[in-house]
């Protein structure tokens, strides 16, 4: 009943996740409902979009998704809501979020950015010892992930968790006043 007429293939589905037809306010529109309405109380569905978030602000980008589960299970918060607040962290995201936490956590480290020595000149270094080679660039990005991943939790938690304490409350009481009208009747 309610699916499309003509189905979308592999590659229109992709172009619709990087560039929604529909637009981009209609997009985050939909989500903000969708994570509004999703089941659970306030602190699990804030708590786990909050940990999405704050995993997006991570170096490690094939594991966000797991992280992001995990952590919100661990703190007893909604596992979706975090799934779904790792889309904070996208393609076109991704590039400052990492330009930024380096430079924080050269900052923190007190080394100056981009004085540690160059791996792509050798790529002979690289292969031999990937982990020496990834060390200098990945260590200040871990370093400077923490701050920026705590303050993303606190920047989006509590601002969710008051939206959605208002939306169930409504919630709440339309569902007692429609109550209300249907005894009276």
């Amino acid at each position: 009943m309610f699916q499309r007429r003509n189905k979308r293939n592999w590659l229109q589905n992709a172009k619709e996740a990087l560039w929604p037809t529909a637009g981009w306010l209609r997009a985050l529109t939909y989500w903000g409902h969708r994570i509004i309405r999703m089941e659970g109380t306030p602190y699990s569905i804030a708590a786990g979009l909050a940990c999405g978030a704050a995993v997006s602000m991570t170096p490690f980008l094939g594991l966000h998704f797991v992280l992001a589960a995990l952590i919100a299970w661990a703190i007893g918060a909604n596992a979706l809501a975090g799934l779904i607040g790792t889309f904070i962290g996208n393609p076109w995201t991704f590039p400052f979020i990492w330009l930024m936490i380096y430079r924080i956590g050269c900052l923190i480290l007190g080394i100056e950015p981009g004085a540690h020595p160059n791996f792509a000149d050798t790529a002979d270094g690289f292969f031999s010892n990937p982990f020496d080679a990834v060390m200098p660039t990945l260590g200040p990005m871990m370093v400077g992930a923490v701050p920026v991943a705590l303050a993303t939790w606190w920047i989006v938690y509590i601002p969710v968790r008051r939206i959605v304490e208002i939306r169930q409350q409504h919630r709440r009481e339309r569902l007692a006043t429609a109550r209300l009208r249907g005894k009276r009747t």
